[in-house]
């Protein structure tokens, strides 16, 4: 089978640092899905305003030339412990495949074409977009799931402390997603040095960060 890109997604992140880990951990954080030239006809996603989320299927891109294997070492238990890749959400998977939920929040056609803008989202600018599906939350939606060694990790928070000053330097709508991004600390699980300092761009600018006594300590903010 050969799958090919219908869309590719825009957002903030334009490398792999600092994007949330799972979808929805940022709810505000968004994106637009712009379709390809092949796909701008509306007839595609007619009656998709009809729901409120949606499943994305894309491709972790920056891996396509990396070693895969049949385990994997998962950042959230240290990147210590191996496990199998199908008991993961490794973004090191035989088929380059990642699976995020997202809300849609408009759809949008003008001269750039046929979008849709969505919240919620996992990924880097740029990404391919291979495949768009409604949740259905009769069936999507399992409440007495278990969640295996992930459980651990839902309600995991970091402090954040910023000066208002140094914020002033992002655009205000800006300001609050960079706190709820660097609250669920983007740092590699494994590294707890308390004078590193951490970067990664957000919105054409360059963050930089520490975290001391499980606090996020920004240090800079500076434009690309």
């Amino acid at each position: 089978m050969e799958i090919k890109p219908i869309a590719k997604i825009i957002t903030d992140f334009p490398t792999k640092f600092g994007i949330p880990r799972q979808s929805g951990l940022v709810e505000k954080l968004t994106g637009e899905i712009i379709f390809e030239p092949e796909f701008q006809n509306p007839n595609y996603i007619r009656g998709i305003e009809q729901f409120s989320n949606l499943w994305l299927i894309w491709g972790f891109s920056e891996n396509e030339d990396k070693e895969k294997g049949a385990t994997v070492r998962p950042p959230m238990l240290g990147g210590n412990v191996r496990l199998g890749v199908f008991a993961t959400r490794s973004p090191f998977r035989p088929n380059n495949l990642g699976l995020s939920c997202v809300k849609l929040e408009d759809i949008i056609s003008d001269e750039k074409g046929l979008r849709l803008r969505v919240s919620g989202c996992d990924m880097m600018n740029g990404t391919p977009i291979y495949d768009i599906k409604p949740y259905i939350p009769y069936s999507d939606s399992v409440p007495e799931a278990k969640g295996g060694f992930a459980e651990k990790k839902k309600d995991y928070r970091l402090n954040v402390e910023a000066d208002k000053e140094l914020l002033s330097a992002l655009p205000e709508s800006k300001r609050e997603l960079l706190l709820e991004v660097l609250a669920c600390d983007p740092r590699p699980q494994y590294q707890e040095d308390e004078k590193r300092i951490y970067g990664f761009g957000f919105a054409g600018f360059e963050i930089k960060f520490r975290v001391e006594n499980n606090t996020v300590i920004l240090e800079t903010i500076e434009k690309i």
